[in-house]
Formats: structure tokens, sequence, C-alpha cells
């Protein structure tokens, strides 16, 4: 398939789901001042987040539509497909940011089987249901100079795990999107790329107010030494999406200051 090798995001249009703050929004910024021409900000409930996320990307000229959707419902996944494929007329770029929140707000006080069942059904089958539809109207959309493409978001400890309920549950749901990831981009290949990003340690509403021993945590495991940024995430989401990366499909790209294996032996004794 001759395509010519373009870069940047300009006269494109993208989809965003989960904008209304955090990586969301960052990721949505950075498109914008890429020169996506116009883009479609998904949210929840958080209008006042998406708003002003709509704000800060039509500061450089991109052209912002808000769309409302509960991805926990079916009847709303499919909604989020249809407004964006109409309302933006084509759809270039999908990135599927939105997840379920059970550390922050009344969710973090519900039982494990709750939140577990809620991160399923938003995170899982949300993802799996939304890709399906998104790459499905591409195969029917004509080509365009370059293959559309989607990026999902797994989480780096998923492969290895980690202890304690958030590992359980997080590792579980994430393992089960990175899963359907890597398995769609060889379904669909060589019209659209899918890659996927497993975040680290980053610092987000949960991690904006996490304790002395998460801070030292997040600060220890990484070889840089420091909390990630939803900056830090966007800008590998970016790469991954760039349309002039037309040879890069079917990967998950890890960014977490790089995982520290050192061993720390201390001083020695006697």
């Amino acid at each position: 398939m001759n395509r010519p090798t373009i870069t940047g995001f300009e006269q494109t249009s993208a989809v965003v789901t989960g904008a209304s703050s955090g990586i969301g929004r960052s990721t949505a910024i950075a498109l914008a001042e890429l020169g996506c021409s116009q883009m479609a900000l998904h949210y929840r409930s958080n209008i006042e987040g998406a708003t002003e996320t709509a704000r800060q990307v039509e500061k450089h000229g991109t052209k912002a539509l808000l769309i409302a959707a509960d991805l926990a419902t079916a009847a709303d996944r499919t909604r989020l497909v249809d407004e964006s494929f109409e309302n933006l007329g084509r759809v270039d770029t999908w990135l599927h940011i939105a997840g379920g929140d059970v550390l922050t707000g009344p969710r973090s006080k519900s039982s494990f089987d709750e939140k577990l069942r809620y991160l399923w059904e938003v995170d899982v089958a949300g993802t799996i249901a939304v890709a399906r539809e998104v790459t499905t109207r591409w195969q029917l959309q004509s080509d365009g100079p370059f293959p559309p493409s989607i990026v999902l978001i797994g989480w780096d400890q998923a492969p290895e795990g980690m202890e304690g309920d958030a590992g359980q549950m997080f590792g579980t749901i994430k393992a089960a999107v990175m899963a359907f990831g890597n398995s769609l981009a060889q379904d669909v290949a060589p019209r659209i790329r899918v890659n996927v990003v497993a975040p680290g340690w980053i610092q987000t509403a949960w991690g904006e107010k996490a304790d002395e021993y998460w801070n030292q945590r997040a600060h220890s495991q990484s070889l840089m030494q420091r909390w990630g940024r939803p900056e830090d995430i966007a800008a590998a989401i970016v790469y991954l999406a760039n349309p002039g990366n037309t040879f890069v499909t079917g990967q998950t790209i890890e960014v977490n200051g790089g995982w520290n294996r050192r061993f720390d032996r201390g001083q020695p004794s006697g």
C-alpha cells in the first residue's frame, strides 16, 4: 500500500476519550499543538473539565466538539462512535484514554467485587466494543493518505503483577486491554494501526493525594526517580498516533521512567 509519509496532524480529525482531565486533557492539547484541525472530546460527567480542555485546544485553532457518554453502558458506547463520525465527517485518529476511576470519589468506598465489575465494564468491555466499532467504520471508510490509528491504555505492571487489591484489579483489567490491542492489530493491518501505551506511576488525581509511602514507591521504582506526568504519557500517545509512523503497529510501549531493577546494597556490615 503506497502512501506518502506525513508528519504532524495537520488537516486531521481526532477523538480523545476521557478528555476532561489528566492524560486525556494533556493528549488533546498535544494534538492541537501539532495542528489537529478538529477534535471530539469525550467525557462522562465532568462538563467543567471538558469545557476547559476544549478552551485550551481551541487556542491552537482546533475545532472542539464535546460528547458526553458513559462507557459502562452499551448504548452510550455506540452513541459516542456514531456522534463522532457524524460530526467530524472523517475520523483519522482515535485515542481511547477513558478508564474507570475506583481510587478517588464515591467508588473508592465500594467493595473489591463492585470495583472490579465497574472496571470490567468501562475499561475492558467498553474499550473492546468501541475499538471494534471504530475499526469497522474505518474498514468501510475510503482510504486516506495514511492509515488511521487507534491507541489504547494498558498498565506497565500488568504483565508481571503487583501485590494487593489494586494489583489484582488493575493488573487483570489492563492485561486484558493490552492483549486485545495486540490481537486487534493483527486483524486490521495494514489498513489500520493499533498500539497500546502502558503508563507506570503517573501523578493524576489519585497520585496528587498519595501519601509518603506511595510517593517513595513511585520515585524508587523509576530510574528517573520521579512520578510520571500526564504530559509524559501524552507524548508517547502522540508519537504512536502520528500519521508519519506508518510502520508502527501492534506495539505496547511502557512509559514509566524506566523500571528500576537495581539492588540497593546499602552500607556493608561489620
